[in-house]
């Protein structure tokens, strides 16, 4: 008679299709784990220059506004430029910017950043070369006015917020954020405006101050076979710029200061 104690029990083997798989999971966890850049692994950090850095275009942006709003009585008006709808999105968009770089937060999308940077580049470029510009036949200057506040909004929100966003994304951000695609896409709110600004203008009561903001959106002047050749020349050079940053974007080299960087080589977020 055998003793059941002593029965051996036959020991499972693990099946070939097993075997397989968890060889093919080694090799590619430790594929992964050699081709993963370490910038990829390192716990989110404080970025406390960024933040301050951002923080100060954002005050730039709000100060000015804060100042528009002060001497301009008619505050309609004045919330139909682009200058101001423009800085409005800087002031929000890079105080939300600052926070997160502060807090060791994600960082924001390229796509909305680059929009941002993409409408402060043209409200920059547009009055420093078309409407402070004589010989443009678009310009605004008139006669000089020797209003200190109105100076110093005017450089806040057409100069220094510009250039502040500039250099933001030039030395503080990671390279190769936007893409091709986003060119086309940031130019939504440019032609949202149009139809704003001129619905605005019809409603309004012939030669009514500011009753379209710009020259270049003036029916009374170019008619509107005139606005559409306008559109054309202003639209063309805005998808020219919204290409050059991201050309600038992919082929400028990375920050060297590890700490300010918003986001790992090549992945693509700006801080």
């Amino acid at each position: 008679m055998i003793d059941p104690t002593s029965a051996r029990v036959p020991r499972s083997r693990p099946s070939q299709a097993t075997s397989h798989a968890s060889s093919r999971y080694a090799r590619g966890a430790a594929f992964a784990s050699a081709h993963t850049p370490a910038s990829a692994v390192v716990p989110p950090v404080r970025r406390p220059l960024a933040a301050i850095f951002r923080l100060l275009i954002a005050l730039a942006a709000l100060t000015g506004l804060v100042l528009d709003i002060a001497i301009t009585p008619d505050l309609g008006r004045l919330f139909s430029y682009f200058t101001v709808q423009t800085n409005i999105a800087v002031a929000v968009c890079f105080a939300w910017s600052a926070y997160r770089a502060w807090a060791a937060r994600p960082p924001i999308s390229p796509r909305i950043t680059g929009a941002v940077l993409l409408y402060i580049a043209i409200t920059g470029l547009v009055y420093h070369v078309i409407l402070t510009n004589d010989s443009s036949g678009f310009s605004m200057t008139g006669t000089p006015e020797h209003d200190t506040v109105r100076t110093v909004s005017t450089h806040l929100l057409h100069t220094v917020t510009p250039i502040g966003a500039a250099l933001d994304w030039l030395l503080l951000t990671a390279p190769r954020g936007f893409r091709w695609r986003h060119a086309a896409q940031w130019l939504a709110y440019p032609f949202l405006y149009l139809p704003f600004a001129l619905i605005r203008g019809a409603l309004l009561a012939p030669g009514t101050e500011g009753r379209y903001p710009y020259p270049f959106l003036d029916v009374d002047l170019h008619g509107y076979a005139g606005i559409a050749l306008n559109t054309l020349i202003f639209g063309s050079a805005f998808y020219a710029l919204a290409l050059l940053l991201v050309t600038i974007d992919q082929v400028r080299p990375h920050p060297r200061r590890p700490e300010n960087r918003i986001s790992p080589s090549g992945i693509g977020p700006l801080k």
